[in-house]
């Protein structure tokens, strides 16, 4: 290795080596199930060891591992009839998202605190905002903090975006 750099995205690829990669063959559910669960393994991997999304966010994956899984999302989203313009695009946005999601998880699983406990304590702070100052964050503040599936429906929001935003 060359330098830190050169560990870091070796140890990146060495993480995404834990994602599952099913055959079409063998894989159930629909491309959007499939390709749902293979963001999420792969935010879940790359979330274990702090720092290794960092190296996501900045960098090009070019790893043996990352590019698997790279290739398996650009299979679900030409399955799901994505032109190639907009499949390669899409794929960039949603590594990007995963890097995103995984540094965030990463915080939680290094802190002594966990995501249950920040999420109080930002709540708490939420509450005390004076409404006159913040008018919409104290107005929203129990949507702000609704628990639900956020993940999913973020995968949703960035699948049914792409389906309906082909590239130009």
């Amino acid at each position: 290795m060359a330098h830190r750099d050169d560990l870091m995205a070796a140890m990146l690829d060495a993480a995404l080596a834990q994602v599952p990669l099913a055959s079409e063959e063998a894989a159930e559910g629909t491309w959007q199930e499939r390709l749902r669960a293979l963001m999420a393994a792969a935010t879940e991997a790359m979330s274990r060891h702090e720092g290794l999304a960092a190296v996501a966010l900045g960098a090009i994956p070019t790893g043996d591992n990352a590019l698997l899984v790279l290739d398996r999302m650009l299979a679900l989203l030409k399955e799901g009839g994505l032109d190639d313009t907009t499949a390669a695009w899409a794929v960039d946005l949603l590594f990007l998202h995963i890097a995103a999601a995984a540094a965030e998880q990463s915080v939680y699983n290094t802190k002594d605190t966990g995501e249950e406990d920040a999420i109080t304590a930002a709540d708490r702070r939420y509450a005390a905002l004076p409404a006159d100052k913040y008018p919409m964050i104290t107005a929203l503040r129990t949507a702000l903090f609704a628990h639900g599936d956020r993940d999913t429906w973020h995968l949703d929001v960035l699948i049914n975006g792409i389906l309906h935003t082909p590239a130009r």
